[in-house]
């Protein structure tokens, strides 16, 4: 009989945030597999300020526990106090729900979670796995957060790499991140390197660029778009593309399309409204139904993450881009996760941030041999084919867990 499994995070199914659909994903393929699953939450949805979620209920098979949760989380104090609330209640919860040989998979919403869960895995003789999406306080470092660089920084690094190493196995999201996680003295032949998924069974590839949303967002149907899908958050980069625009605004045949949102989103609609540039357009987050239709409205996707952030933080939605069978245009360190990802499978190209004029070119040069281009975003779905999809990774953590009960079992 397979171990207990309790997956804990903030945010579960039916919310819609990167993290809940990742954990929903695979909590509801372990349960098809007969796989005993519980998943302690909150009760917000993310981004809503009020409401909340039933505290109990099944969902295609998975236990869903949730915590007590503020009914409002209106502002900064409001935000604080919803992190504060599961930071408390969910190791209670888990304490009570887990025993000797459960599985506690703890992902970081909230950051540093695993510290608390390691005192309670060690309680009640249970096998701890961070499921690591980012590293805090590292991320808040290289937010320019002058305290995480001080004591407390300090310190909470330190209970960050105790619990770590307490951990039977620890799950990275990228090779990179798993280099840093070793360095803070985690053994190899304890860490996982399991990468996030797209949706790739319903994100197919299109061979048209969808010309009913072209019509609608008022972009030449025979225009080369260069677009972004999701959230462009402060970890994202976008005065490089902002300069190529800008040298490109004469190109009437060359459209930057942004379907999302975001944090720096609203930033970059307002220098582009600054610069009088009209090659952009910006469009809501479309539905999850729609993503194959939306995502094909581009020629290629441009995706962006400052160097700062290489290993801390992993720009997943490079695998709903290549699920679409579109050319990736990274503009990231050279030596980053994706230019190590996507050049050598020839499935798009890189550009160092802050070498606008390197963009610009690279656009040019894509928009100039849509051929080419259009073998980059094969390219690209056969990269994910061949060991990135959703399938692949569900394998990968039923080896994982699979060990980790027999570790449990050795006991």
């Amino acid at each position: 009989m397979p171990a207990p499994i309790l997956f804990l995070n903030r945010f579960y199914a039916p919310d819609h945030s990167a993290t809940a659909q990742i954990l929903t994903d695979l909590a509801v393929d372990l349960a098809a597999q007969g796989h005993d699953v519980t998943v302690i939450a909150s009760r917000a949805i993310y981004g809503q300020d009020q409401g909340l979620l039933p505290s109990a209920e099944t969902l295609d098979g998975v236990k869903v526990r949730r915590v007590p949760t503020p009914a409002t989380r209106r502002g900064m104090a409001g935000r604080i106090a919803a992190y504060l609330f599961y930071l408390l209640f969910a190791p209670i919860a888990a304490a009570r729900i887990a025993r000797r040989g459960t599985i506690l998979v703890v992902k970081t919403d909230p950051p540093l979670l695993s510290v608390p869960l390691a005192l309670v895995a060690r309680m009640r003789g249970a096998v701890l796995i961070p499921w690591l999406q980012d590293l805090y306080p590292e991320v808040a470092v290289a937010y320019g957060m002058g305290i995480a660089r001080g004591p407390i920084g300090h310190v909470l690094m330190r209970l960050r790499d105790m619990s770590l190493r307490r951990a039977t196995r620890v799950v990275a999201i990228g090779n990179l991140m798993a280099d840093r996680v070793a360095r803070a003295g985690i053994p190899r032949d304890r860490i996982a390197v399991i990468p996030n998924w797209s949706n790739d069974a319903e994100i197919v590839p299109l061979v048209a660029h969808s010309p009913g949303l072209r019509a609608a967002w008022d972009i030449p149907g025979d225009a080369f778009v260069l677009a972004y899908s999701g959230n462009l958050g402060r970890a994202h980069e976008y005065d490089t593309l902002l300069g190529a625009a800008t040298a490109l605004r004469a190109r009437s045949d060359i459209v930057f399309l942004f379907v999302g949102g975001g944090h720096m989103s609203q930033q970059l609609a307002a220098e582009v409204a600054a610069r009088k540039l009209t090659n952009f357009r910006f469009v809501p987050y479309q539905p999850r139904e729609k993503l194959s239709e939306s995502l094909a409205t581009g020629n290629a996707h441009w995706i962006s993450l400052r160097p700062e952030f290489e290993g801390l933080i992993v720009p997943s939605k490079v695998f709903g881009v290549c699920a679409a069978g579109r050319a990736v245009v990274a503009v990231c360190a050279p030596d980053g996760e994706l230019p190590r990802l996507i050049v050598p499978a020839g499935a798009g190209v890189a550009v160092a941030p802050g070498d606008s004029a390197a963009l610009a070119q690279a656009i040019e040069a894509l928009a100039a041999d849509r051929p080419r281009t259009a073998s980059m975003g094969r390219a690209a779905r056969a990269l994910l084919d061949g060991g990135y999809t959703r399938t692949h990774a569900f394998q990968r953590w039923l080896h994982l867990l699979d060990a980790a009960s027999g570790d449990t079992a050795a006991q």
